[in-house]
């Protein structure tokens, strides 16, 4: 929620610097500046509802992944080596032969639903693509937090 309250807001920022007409029937600059208030809206509750999520993760005693980007993805394959080899079994084999399906259907040329239809034919790669990152990251994350506990486990010399 908060990229794609980002975007709307960029998307807003956009339209009142490059304002030349009406935007389906309205001025260019109501329309800017509604698209920026209601991304700058997405984007707050975006990152309310995330902190939440993680307070009550935290509170549940469930795993909680951490990292940035560029640490979970230099951890992924340390990840797919550890959970292939059995040294992290948090992460079961049918998730990877998932993420494998997911990237033949991304990169093959048969869609379920084909891509000259305008916008619903670029949806469902899409969902996949979303879909695939979000599990990606997520198992990375909390991989590093498997890793993090495993350093502060061993005993100091």
């Amino acid at each position: 929620m908060v990229y794609f309250g980002g975007l709307l807001a960029l998307l807003g920022v956009g339209t009142l610097v490059f304002r030349d007409a009406d935007v389906v029937g309205l001025p260019a600059v109501a329309v800017g500046v509604g698209l920026l208030v209601v991304g700058a809206a997405v984007s707050a509750f975006g990152f309310v509802r995330r902190r939440k999520v993680r307070a009550r993760k935290i509170a549940n005693g469930e795993p909680v992944p951490v990292g940035d980007v560029i640490e979970r993805a230099r951890a992924l394959p340390r990840l797919i080596r550890a959970a292939r080899s059995g040294a992290y079994s948090e992460l079961p084999k049918t998730r990877m032969g998932l993420w494998v399906l997911a990237l033949v259907y991304l990169v093959s040329p048969f869609d379920i639903l084909p891509d000259l239809l305008p916008i619903i034919g670029v949806t469902d790669d899409a969902g996949v693509a979303v879909w695939l990152l979000t599990s990606v990251s997520t198992a990375a994350g909390l991989y590093l937090n498997h890793e993090r506990k495993q350093v502060n486990q061993r005993p100091q010399d």
